[in-house]
Parts: C-alpha cells; structure tokens; sequence
C-alpha cells in the first residue's frame, strides 16, 4: 500500500550532450596577429570613453538606468477588474486536444498585455450569436502562464459555446471579465495540498500547481487525483508527468478512467474511498487543504456540491467519511 506522506526517490533524468568547440580551443586555418592588435586597441579605446571621460560616464550612467527601468517596468494589464466590464477579444486560434476538448488562444487588447489574472482565478466568458435571445455565460480557468503577453489560452470542453469555433479568422469577438481569486495563494500556506479532478477540472489545479513549482521558495506537497473518461481526456498530461519527473519527492499524480484501454495499470471506474483514503495526506495531520473540482456527480459522492461562489455548503460524501473537517476542503 502506499504510504501517505511517501514521495518516490527521484530518477535521474536522461541528456544528450552534444560536443562543441571551445572558445579555449585554437581557431582553425590559422590567426593574424595585427587583427588581434586592432581590436584590442579597439576595445580598450571604447573602456576608455566609458570610464575616464565626462560625456562617457553620463551616457553609461543612462543606459544603466534605462535597462534598470524597463527590468521594474509593471506590465500592462488586460483584466483590472473592478467596473471594467467585458472586455471583447478575438479568438486567435484553435487547437483540437482531443475529441470533445479544444484549447482557444484568444488574443488580449496590446501585443505587451498580460492577463493581469491571479492563481486560481477564472475567466468568464460572455456570447451571443444571432438569433439568441440572451447571451450565454461560461466560466473557464485560463491555463497559460500569468505572465504571457498577449494572449491567453483555455480549453473548453464541448458543451462550451465557443467549442464550434473555427480554428481561427471571422470568428465573432467574446466578451472576457475577469474574476477574483477563489483561493488567495501564498508560498508555503500549506505543508500537503491534495488535488481532486474530474474532466475539465483539472485547470484550476493546474493553475496552483504551476504556483508552487514555479516558485523555488514553495516547498508545498501536492498529490493530484485525476479522473477521466478515457486515456485520451486527460488533459495537460505532458505538463503533469513534467511535473512528476522534476519533483518526484513533492507531487505525484493517480490517474483513474472510466473507460481505460487493456494495457492501463492505474485506477479504473471511478474515484472512490479506498483510493482516496490511500493516498491523500490524512485528516490528522497538520496544516493540509483538499481541493476538489469536477462535474456535479463527482461533487456529490466526494464533498458535496457547493450553493454558491459564496457559499462552500456542508462537506458531506467520502470526504466527510474519512475525517476530513468543512475547513480543510475547498470547491472550485
């Protein structure tokens, strides 16, 4: 059985090193002497301007400043909340990940715009077609970094009302609001964080986990458990088992299809207690947070669904069976 808090040894990682010419190796076909003389004067004639003269030291001086400048400069936001409203952006492209799932690349106002979103906050999206009486809203957790510019990405399951949308051209503009932040994260808030997923769920713990590994000062554990109709709906797969390869004693990942293929060694069916009750951190210990998201039916068997953005609801389901109290669970 697996052990609670037991994180696999690491396994060293393969690289191809490729040879290469050194700049200590001597240049092939030769040399010429007074080349070399000429740009050392040249160099040292440049050392000279900067150093020892007024105008070289003034314009050194600006430089640095202006290097400094653009390094602190705080980048535009496209998002700033508040009484923004919606904000129109154009679907830029479109790329299928797998048979009921697309990932958008919407292109933000300024090529030098970033999202301005915080971990764990959503996006959401407003449309209208023609012929439709009102507009239909959808919320949807980005899953490109915070800090790109120019664009933000989200993929969208097939019930979405972008999911038909054109690779990319004439596609009408969709209103985007930004959202505040579910789940404030700060380094180190928790020793153990568990991560419960199903479908599309999987974003917003995708976000949070990109948070704490990002950070060389986060020593957060994280264990995610992932379910998926099939082995082809796992969305961020690549990026998950990134993670698993690089931090083997700080995140492991259980993955659990309804439908797995004859080879499949993890979970099948669907998410249960055993499972949960095997691999979570346990109630008991100090300083742990569980989330969980997923469709409707994985809320009411592991933590009940929540009433509202406000209203978390009761903890009821496995979660509740095995100990875990109303304020060491949140639902996305």
């Amino acid at each position: 059985m697996f052990a609670r808090s037991a994180f696999r040894a690491a396994q060293p990682l393969k690289h191809n090193l490729l040879s290469r010419s050194y700049a200590t190796e001597p240049a092939k076909g030769g040399s010429n002497p007074l080349l070399y003389a000429a740009g050392a004067a040249a160099v040292g004639g440049a050392a000279y301007y900067f150093t020892a003269t007024p105008s070289g030291k003034s314009a050194a001086h600006k430089a640095e400043k202006e290097v400094k400048s653009v390094a602190n400069a705080t980048p535009k936001v496209a998002f700033t909340g508040g009484d923004q409203g919606f904000v129109s952006l154009v679907l830029e492209d479109s790329e299928v990940i797998n048979h009921n799932t697309k990932k958008l690349r919407f292109k933000l106002p300024e090529d030098d715009m970033v999202s301005g979103l915080h971990i764990a906050s959503a996006i959401l999206t407003k449309f209208k077609n023609e012929g439709m009486e009102k507009p239909v809203l959808r919320p949807y957790t980005p899953t490109s970094d915070e800090g790109l510019h120019g664009a933000h990405h989200q993929e969208v399951p097939q019930r979405s009302h972008v999911h038909t949308s054109p690779r990319h051209g004439a596609w009408p503009a969709i209103g985007h609001q930004g959202t505040p932040s579910q789940v404030p994260w700060e380094s180190n808030k928790h020793n153990h964080i568990a991560l419960i997923a199903g479908g599309t769920g999987i974003t917003p713990m995708y976000q949070l986990c990109r948070a704490i590994f990002n950070n060389p000062n986060d020593k957060t554990k994280v264990t995610l458990v992932y379910g998926s109709l099939t082995e082809e709906d796992i969305l961020l797969k690549k990026e998950l088992e990134k993670l698993e390869n690089t931090y083997p004693q700080r995140f492991r990942a259980f993955y659990v299809l309804d439908n797995p293929p004859k080879e499949w060694v993890g979970g099948k069916g669907h998410i249960d207690k055993n499972l949960l009750k095997t691999v979570l951190p346990e109630p008991k210990e100090e300083n742990i947070k569980v989330f969980v998201c997923g469709p409707p039916g994985m809320y009411k068997a592991i933590s009940g669904p929540k009433v509202s953005p406000k209203d978390q609801g009761e903890l009821t389901g496995i979660l509740k069976d095995l100990g875990y109290t109303k304020d060491q669970v949140y639902k996305f």
